[in-house]
């Protein structure tokens, strides 16, 4: 198999800060996962120097396959009940202001996983007032109780990745009718007054019409954030990466996005559902 070579914009300098590695001690002496090892995300050196992680809650075993996916999939081990405090411990230590949490899928769990999320966000809440909460939930199999409990615990941001376009969904071995799924979920959460965050990647194959019909999708459910980033293949077993976007046309996409009445769009080749989770936050809560 042939691999495309990554242009320059991709390339990314090896951890090196001090506060990297006391990221990585705290997280172990938590017995904590992140997304960020778990999916081999590029920016850990620069979000770990920054002190900022993406916490990854109902343990690091998937019970689905998608095919862009790193993330370990299989049988899940029980959950661990005292992960929220593990986290809120974490999220002290670290003294974040903005924390992002989200998981692998757990259609094992009755509940999806919904419980713990509800008690996470509360814990902080309750300790950390001042400290603000996103989530990026799956998508609980369509079902609308499990979403309730989650938006019931009071998060900033309700993000939820739509991840492609559909006419791509069978090629990240995911059904087509979880596309109208995961919007489902976005409009519902938005009827129920929640802040509304999605993520794409491109590279996969898709076309410019794919995606402006993509970003109607999305509005259309009233989704008002979005990340948009570059598909880069994680191993050998992931489907590959079919072409890298310039800086230049991920702009193009940003501002395609806006005139569509996206409130705020972070797009690059490196950018990843929670990067600069912040910022972009900050953006729209500024703009009101």
């Amino acid at each position: 198999m042939s691999y495309l070579k990554k242009p320059s914009w991709l390339k990314v300098k090896l951890p090196s800060h001090s506060a990297y590695f006391q990221v990585a001690g705290l997280l172990k002496r938590q017995g904590l996962n992140t997304i960020c090892q778990s999916a081999r995300c590029p920016n850990i050196g620069e979000c770990w120097e920054k002190r900022a992680a993406t916490f990854l809650i109902l343990g690091n075993i998937c019970t689905r396959n998608c095919g862009f996916c790193a993330v370990e999939k299989g049988q899940p081990e029980p959950l661990n009940e005292n992960e929220p405090a593990a986290v809120l411990e974490a999220v002290k230590e670290m003294q974040l202001r903005y924390v992002v949490i989200t998981s692998v899928t757990r259609d094992d769990l009755a509940d999806g996983g919904a419980g713990l999320f509800a008690r996470t966000i509360r814990l902080i809440k309750e300790n950390l007032p001042h400290t603000r909460v996103e989530v990026l939930i799956p998508d609980f199999r369509g079902e609308e109780k499990p979403l309730l409990q989650v938006l019931e615990a009071g998060p900033d941001v309700l993000n939820h990745n739509l991840e492609t376009t559909l006419n791509l969904y069978p090629l990240i071995n995911r059904p087509t009718v979880n596309y109208h799924r995961s919007l489902l979920l976005l409009k519902r959460a938005s009827q129920n007054g929640a802040l509304t965050k999605s993520g794409l990647m491109v590279g996969l194959g898709e076309s410019r019409e794919d995606l402006y019909r993509t970003f109607l999708d999305l509005r259309e459910s009233n989704c008002q954030l979005l990340t948009i980033g570059q598909y880069l293949q994680p191993t050998a077993r992931q489907v590959p990466t079919v072409r890298y976007y310039t800086p230049e046309e991920f702009e193009e996409l940003r501002q395609l996005g806006l005139k569509l009445g996206f409130k705020e769009i972070i797009s690059g080749p490196l950018v990843r559902s929670s990067y600069s989770a912040e910022k972009i936050f900050a953006t729209v809560r500024s703009a009101h």
